[in-house]
């Protein structure tokens, strides 16, 4: 069982980790591919401003409501977040995702306990093992970040 209290602190403290490894790392660098596979740091940032966006219509509406491409395999899904966002310059990938963030803390604040736990409180949302609210959005979010920054830790030490 989740609460919101707790969810909430370990999404704001999870996100400060990210937070302060983004702002380690050069703007040049982080158009350089090759952080994950193909992926450059911009590329990663614009994966979690992806799904970030995801969850914020989620919580507003307290329905499983997203875009078509959840119906993707997930090599297939990122790949297609990689097409959308690729040309879109850093500084608006960075400044986007930062909105993102907030308007995604801003919903996560409303949600009750009870919302949090029970997939019956979302419009849609299978009532079955794996379809937890709060373990959907922290997949989108907290337990996100931190998949994320390993590869970009070990990419940011090889450079130093």
């Amino acid at each position: 069982m989740m609460d919101s209290a707790t969810f909430t602190d370990t999404l704001i403290q999870t996100r400060a980790q990210w937070d302060a490894l983004i702002a380690q790392i050069d703007e040049q660098w982080m158009l350089e591919p090759g952080v994950e596979g193909k992926w450059s740091v911009k590329d990663i940032i614009a994966h979690i401003l992806w799904n970030e966006l995801e969850m914020v219509p989620l919580i507003q509406t307290r329905s499983l409501i997203g875009s078509d491409l959840w119906e993707l395999p997930q090599d297939e899904r990122n790949e297609a977040v990689y097409q959308l966002y690729r040309d879109t310059p850093l500084s608006d990938i960075l400044s986007q995702e930062r909105e993102a963030y907030a308007q995604l803390l801003q919903e996560a604040r409303t949600l009750s306990d009870e919302e949090l736990n029970d997939p019956r409180r979302f419009k849609d949302m299978p009532d079955s093992e794996g379809w937890i609210p709060w373990r959907i959005i922290a997949g989108c979010s907290f337990t996100h970040y931190p998949d994320h920054m390993t590869s970009i830790k070990e990419w940011l030490a090889q450079r130093m």
